[in-house]
């Protein structure tokens, strides 16, 4: 019986959440397995390693990701560790589209409850 979990998350383009991850801090293998319970694995996308060999992966089905893991080994919380990664995410695809649509990000600021609020402007 597989302890492997897997949550859907609101991510299309794998190239992002690579540079994502990164930037998190996260060291990143491609295209390898996800260690479990007992020496189980299943096969992901991109692979964050863990010194307890409780990994935690994102595979692609159809046009999103999803995370996959043991959750009891690993000891993360997956709330908060999917937060961090769609919030860097949705931040990375908003400063991608303003630069290709030609915009300047004007202001940037965090609010009290985490909340990131971005001003753009565009000269016409």
């Amino acid at each position: 019986m597989s302890h492997f979990t897997t949550i859907k998350v609101q991510i299309k383009n794998g190239e992002t959440l690579y540079r994502c991850l990164r930037e998190l801090g996260y060291h990143v293998e491609e295209n390898t397995t996800v260690r479990g319970y007992q020496k189980q694995t299943t096969q992901a996308d991109y692979v964050i390693r863990q010194k307890n060999g409780y990994d935690l992966g994102f595979r692609r089905t159809g046009d999103t990701y999803e995370l996959v893991a043991d959750f009891w080994g690993a000891q993360i919380n997956p709330e908060e560790f999917v937060q961090d990664v769609t919030q860097k995410y949705a931040y990375k695809t908003l400063m991608t589209s303003v630069e290709e649509q030609g915009f300047q990000v004007e202001e940037e600021q965090q609010l009290e409850d985490g909340t990131l609020r971005v001003v753009v402007g565009k000269w016409m």
